[in-house]
């Protein structure tokens, strides 16, 4: 066998491979979001080319994408009726009853010891009685 017979055998070298595109982590505002969604909803570019020009993942995206309909569909639907229950979210909701809560467990301690003081220091009328 000749040095020219194992090079014909041989595989082709492979190709190099295409370098990632390194994701930038810059904070867009909600308006630039929102231009960028709008822009593909309204077709005037499609989501790739919004991903190249922001440098974003399409996963970004997509996130984008979802809150903005949740966004909208939240902001679309009727408005809550007080007179059937609050308007507060469960988390303020939590929060407003543990200030209660400690309000009410601050107005106790304070009558207690007002009560325990009132005990301790009897009126001078109830000892003149005895």
């Amino acid at each position: 066998m000749t040095s020219t017979d194992t090079k014909t055998n041989s595989p082709p070298p492979k190709a190099p491979r295409p370098k990632r595109r390194a994701y930038t982590h810059y904070s867009y505002s909600a308006q630039e979001k929102a231009q960028a969604v709008l822009s593909v909803w309204t077709e005037r570019a499609s989501p790739a080319e919004i991903c190249r020009q922001l440098n974003i993942n399409w996963i970004t995206f997509h996130q984008w994408q979802r809150r903005a309909m949740e966004g909208m569909l939240q902001a679309l639907q009727s408005h809550v009726n007080l007179a059937k229950g609050t308007a507060l979210s469960p988390r303020l909701q939590a929060l407003l009853h543990k200030h209660q809560l400690s309000q009410s467990a601050a107005k106790t301690s304070q009558r207690l010891e007002a009560i325990q003081n009132k005990l301790a220091n009897p009126p001078d009328s109830a000892a003149q009685k005895s």
